[in-house]
């Protein structure tokens, strides 16, 4: 455990520290603020995006890398969830505003180079990172962990969904089992669509989610484990990290940081 302020995470690290080795691309862990099934905090995207972040920024350390994690930004796109209890949500117009000027000030400071690590499907960064690379000199790369190391996630989860399911439930064994009360979780369940046409690959369409998911998850969390959610972070904190050590090091004209 870390006995002092941590140089890499800017919540903690003090000016002295920032001056005396100046970092070279920010980390931004972005989550959201929704209902995860009844056993899981309404944060879970918020803790994922950070632990991700900063376990990815340690081990990039080691390795010479100069990255400092930015503090998490907690709102994501929910707007299909806004029926449900103390749920927030950001617009795509206030997002993009919030990471422009992220970016903006970054690279006043000679920091061009920043890596989005996202903790939230609903959040879509693609569109704006092309937008803002027509106006800022910068190099942004978008992470979305639960698409990273689908190797280990197909080896480690039995029962897959995509929200508060066994893999989510497994990372928050590992990182908060305090916060957890999986007596309370349902299983997940999803009602199907019914409009013809719309289940076949390539078609897509928001899902009303308090009447497509009745307890707001999407897979059956019953066979989550610690054990699962600790090899599952530690494989896709490890990938976090080589993309980090790599946009730390690149030297201007290596493609794509021109």
């Amino acid at each position: 455990m870390p006995t002092g302020p941590r140089p890499y995470i800017l919540y903690e690290a003090n000016y002295r520290q920032l001056l005396d080795d100046r970092p070279n691309v920010a980390v931004l862990p972005w989550g959201a603020t929704e209902a995860h099934n009844y056993h899981m905090p309404h944060g879970t995207d918020v803790i994922e995006a950070t632990a991700f972040a900063e376990r990815a920024a340690e081990l990039a350390v080691e390795r010479g890398a100069k990255p400092i994690v930015l503090p998490t930004i907690p709102y994501g796109n929910d707007e299909q969830q806004l029926d449900q209890v103390a749920t927030v949500s950001f617009t795509t117009t206030t997002a993009l505003a919030i990471l422009d000027d992220v970016v903006r000030s970054l690279v006043k400071q000679g920091i061009d180079r920043i890596v989005l690590v996202n903790g939230h499907g609903g959040n879509q960064f693609k569109p704006m990172v092309r937008d803002m690379q027509g106006r800022h000199a910068a190099m942004i790369v978008v992470c979305n962990f639960f698409e990273m190391r689908r190797d280990v996630f197909d080896a480690t989860f039995e029962q897959p969904g995509d929200h508060a399911d066994e893999m989510e439930t497994s990372l928050l064994m590992h990182l908060c089992p305090q916060l957890l009360q999986m007596d309370n979780a349902g299983t997940g369940p999803r009602n199907p669509t019914q409009v013809e046409g719309l289940s076949q690959p390539g078609v897509w369409t928001p899902r009303p989610w308090s009447q497509t998911h009745a307890d707001t998850g999407a897979g059956d969390p019953s066979k989550a484990t610690a054990d699962k959610g600790a090899r599952y972070f530690e494989a896709v904190s490890a990938a976090l990290a080589d993309v980090i050590v790599g946009v730390s090091k690149a030297n201007k004209g290596d493609l794509p940081y021109v």
